[in-house]
């Protein structure tokens, strides 16, 4: 692992940068709904192989300080985030209440995964 940064932030900063390019894998061709679907499925297939460049050594080294199910939900909430501001920022779509509303809920099911039960 890197030394130059936290073992705690490394993970997240990696999850991050996978999950963007992820996002553009998955809902990129969105906007290209005139190109032919093998075509779009090979280009998402090339941006994803970058994704699993930054995830595979995300969870990799983040298991070293994070256990799996707190990794998972780690990638659960960055991909909301991600996806939420290529959703307004990329396709044009708006976000209503009714997002806020279920985003606060996986906030809530993150908050219970990360805190420590006695």
């Amino acid at each position: 692992m890197p030394a130059t940064v936290s073992p705690f932030l490394l993970p997240i900063v990696m999850l991050l940068a996978s999950n963007v390019f992820m996002t553009f894998a998955w809902y990129g061709h969105l906007k290209f709904k005139d190109h032919a679907l093998p075509l779009v499925v090979m280009v998402s297939w090339g941006i994803a192989f970058f994704e699993y460049w930054f995830a595979v050594p995300a969870n990799r080294w983040g298991s070293a300080v994070y256990s799996a199910a707190q990794l998972k939900t780690i990638q659960e909430v960055i991909t909301l985030v991600v996806f939420a501001g290529f959703s307004v920022l990329y396709l044009k779509e708006p976000l209503g209440w009714n997002h806020a509303v279920g985003f606060t809920f996986i906030a809530a099911g993150a908050f219970f995964i990360f805190h420590k039960w006695s």
